[in-house]
């Protein structure tokens, strides 16, 4: 929690670690602590765990705290620690965010609520009632329209940032890009907006973004922190070429459903004991990993930080 009263200070690439399991599909905290040493030592701004690429949706509350306590231990207040937290049900979201809290978590990423498809009311309700509950920690919304079915609108955003001071910012996943620009101009440049779109990240930073919660740091830590750094330093020729250097990996996580194909690479570079992905997810078809295999090998210059 070192950063937790100044959420300010969480910026540039964060890594959201995907979550290992072992061949029989249990949690593989070994492996998961393994990647977040990984990610400090790649140089990484930042920790999430249980976004969109951890696969909360496929896990016990037991199980999401579980990781959240791992992770949390490792990163041990060395850089931002910001734990995916929320999920479709109210009374899920707030015992998860309440483990958070206790684990000395600096901000919780609260994904908008999947499924039922709410009114933008509704989601304003939804995350006031979260900001009440919680009024000494961080809440970072998480907007994911692609996986919600709902996109939480710059309005009501702003909204939320204007009754709630510890609604701090937004993780944006979405490839409407004047999105962002609106939020911003909406909020201001106090509010906290990160990129959850690979291929939007740098350019975000241009409109006053704060950085990138982007899944290919988990392939390139080194890369993509240096990107964001490049950025900062004024180095813009060569943030563009890490950005550009990176297209092959970002096409590689998408290849078929994330996380699988970074599962499937992680495995095989020896990071993890096991590929294996929950249902409803699947492993890479034979089809699928021909394709990865060839995008890694376009992308190999930037693995592991290598240029």
């Amino acid at each position: 929690m070192k950063f937790r009263s100044d959420p300010t200070q969480i910026k540039g690439s964060v890594a959201p670690v995907i979550t290992p399991f072992t061949s029989d599909g249990a949690l593989d905290l070994p492996s998961l602590r393994g990647l977040v040493r990984r990610q400090l030592e790649a140089g990484s701004h930042g920790i999430s765990i249980g976004g969109s690429t951890g696969e909360p949706g496929a896990q016990s509350v037991a199980e999401r705290i579980e990781a959240i306590k791992a992770v949390a231990e490792e990163v041990a207040d060395a850089v931002p620690f910001l734990p995916g937290t929320g999920s479709a049900k109210l009374d899920e979201t707030v015992e998860i965010t309440a483990a958070a809290q206790a684990e000395g978590a600096d901000a919780a990423l609260i994904i908008t609520p999947y499924y039922a498809r709410p009114t933008q009311e509704g989601l304003y309700q939804w995350y006031a009632t979260i900001a009440r509950e919680f009024p000494d920690l961080p809440l970072i919304i998480y907007n994911v329209p692609s996986r919600t079915a709902v996109d939480i609108a710059p309005d009501t955003v702003d909204r939320l940032h204007r009754d709630f001071g510890n609604i701090v910012g937004v993780k944006e996943t979405t490839k409407d890009f004047e999105h962002f620009s609106r939020v911003l101009h909406k909020t201001g440049t106090g509010f906290l907006v990160w990129s959850g779109i690979e291929l939007l990240g740098l350019p975000l930073l241009a409109l006053g973004g704060r950085g990138f919660i982007s899944a290919v740091s988990n392939l390139a830590p080194a890369a993509v922190a240096r990107m964001y750094e490049a950025w900062e330093a004024g180095d813009h020729a060569t943030a563009r070429e890490l950005h550009y250097g990176l297209h092959p990996l970002v096409d590689l996580l998408f290849v078929e459903t994330n996380p699988a194909p970074l599962k499937y690479v992680l495995h095989k570079q020896g990071l993890i004991s096991s590929a294996r992905v929950r249902e409803p997810l699947t492993a890479l078809t034979a089809q699928g990993i021909l394709r990865v295999e060839e995008l890694l090998r376009e992308g190999s210059g930037l693995l592991d930080g290598e240029s």
